[in-house]
């Protein structure tokens, strides 16, 4: 453990905060996988319904800097086509 004070404070703060980015992080990547899993299945409604959930979980993760907006505009564009490749 740190001894000056702001270094403790800041180890605080980085347990939060990492807590914090865990579960955002898997709260996107379930919002992947549903709508993946809907794919599977060939239920094109439940995976466009999925999708349109995913898609602002996806970008919120980006405005929260836990995943690039790249890399964020890759699953969206993945996830897409394969959705279109459904029908």
């Amino acid at each position: 453990m740190a001894n000056i004070k702001s270094a403790q404070k800041r180890a605080r703060q980085n347990v939060v905060r990492r807590a914090r980015n865990q579960a955002l992080r898997s709260r996107g990547r379930t919002a992947i996988k549903k709508v993946l899993k809907a794919i599977q299945a060939g239920d094109r409604e439940a995976a466009a319904a999925s999708f349109r959930e995913a898609v602002p979980q996806i970008d919120r993760l980006v405005t929260k800097g836990i995943i690039a907006k790249n890399r964020a505009a890759k699953y969206k564009s993945r996830l897409n086509a394969k959705l279109r490749a459904m029908s």
